[in-house]
């Protein structure tokens, strides 16, 4: 690639337009051989282009990503990049999307509608919460998390407000946006999301988890609550009265090098569970368990149908009200639970 080109794709995110390489001396004829199939450069759409080692190196993330700085670079009107592509510049994870799009937010545009893979969004009042990445224009996270829950619903909007909410975005912020969209599509979804939004989710999959126990108990539960078990304190991801909700997933099981946590034998990993669970009956809580296989469809409806047993067990066994010593002790180690969401959020090890 000619020097003038790679330094201003550089500066892109790897993305350029057809202006840029007729600038730095690229004609028709050879622009057309260039993007043949398995060309040097491949197409991201009509006047945008990457070279095809970026292209084939970026994981999916990044390919949208790209596909979005080529939105941005070659539209014409004033926009801002919105929705899930803010989410996208943002590193907002968007749950269970209804379909793959580019989206910006216009001030001139007659309804919101899509075209060639982009869904333009009316600016039906003038965005305040703006932002630069990359020297991108998208919308902030507030406003964004909001835009998702309108956009696709309750179970990514609570996602990608307990995200948010793990950042400098704070419950009121999330109302001021909704209290300025009182008559915009999808705003009741945000409503619901805004109240079921909790920074103690940490991830997706414990968003989605939480979700489904309150579904089936009608209670929410209480995020990362601490209890010492012997030298150490455990974190339960979710505890409603007596009984304790953990989601497992893969990655408990799988060694560092296969890209997992576990850092010895799964049969070591197994062994560590049981001990911990033991130690949480011991002072008076029982214990369920989750994977995301539980999420949607036939499992989810069984998997409901075990929390209420349980929790009816539960209260059985060790009564209706979390034991007022563990809560004393949870509130003692509210400073240890801020330090660990932080750390959590920073990527640090705990």
């Amino acid at each position: 690639m000619h020097p003038l080109l790679a330094a201003t794709a550089a500066t892109q995110g790897g993305v350029f337009t057809r202006e840029q390489a007729a600038g730095a001396g690229y004609r028709t004829p050879e622009i057309r051989t260039l993007l043949r199939p398995g060309g040097e450069w491949v197409r991201l759409r009509r006047g945008a282009y990457v070279a095809r080692p970026p292209w084939e190196a970026a994981d999916e993330l990044g390919r949208w990503r790209m596909r979005d700085r080529a939105v941005h670079l070659t539209m014409k009107a004033p926009h801002v990049l919105s929705h899930d592509s803010a989410a996208r510049a943002l590193g907002i994870d968007v749950a269970v999307p209804r379909e793959r799009l580019i989206h910006v937010t216009r001030g001139r545009v007659n309804g919101t509608r899509t075209e060639h893979g982009v869904k333009h969004h009316v600016a039906r009042t003038p965005p305040g919460d703006l932002a630069l990445t990359d020297g991108v224009p998208h919308l902030g996270a507030a406003r964004t998390a909001v835009d998702l829950a309108r956009e696709h619903g309750l179970t990514t909007g609570v996602v990608a407000m307990d995200q948010v909410l793990r950042r400098n975005v704070t419950v009121a912020d999330l109302r001021d946006e909704i209290a300025g969209q009182r008559h915009w599509p999808g705003v009741h979804e945000a409503r619901r999301a805004v109240d079921l939004a909790d920074a103690g989710a940490e991830n997706g999959g414990e968003s989605i988890a939480r979700l489904l126990v309150v579904e089936a108990l009608g209670l929410r539960p209480v995020t990362q609550f601490p209890v010492r078990l012997g030298r150490g304190v455990v974190w339960i991801d979710m505890l409603v009265g007596c009984l304790a909700i953990e989601l497992d997933g893969r990655v408990k099981y799988l060694s560092v090098a296969e890209g997992g946590v576990a850092v010895g034998p799964v049969a070591d990993v197994v062994m560590a569970e049981k001990g911990r669970e033991g130690g949480l009956q011991g002072v008076g809580l029982a214990v369920q368990r989750l994977t995301p296989d539980d999420f949607w469809g036939e499992p989810r409806k069984r998997a409901m149908a075990r929390l209420r047993q349980q929790y009816a067990a539960a209260v059985v066994s060790f009564g209706a009200m979390t034991p007022t010593a563990l809560l004393e002790a949870a509130r003692q180690m509210e400073g240890l639970r801020s330090e660990r969401l932080r750390d959590r959020h920073l990527g640090v090890a705990s």
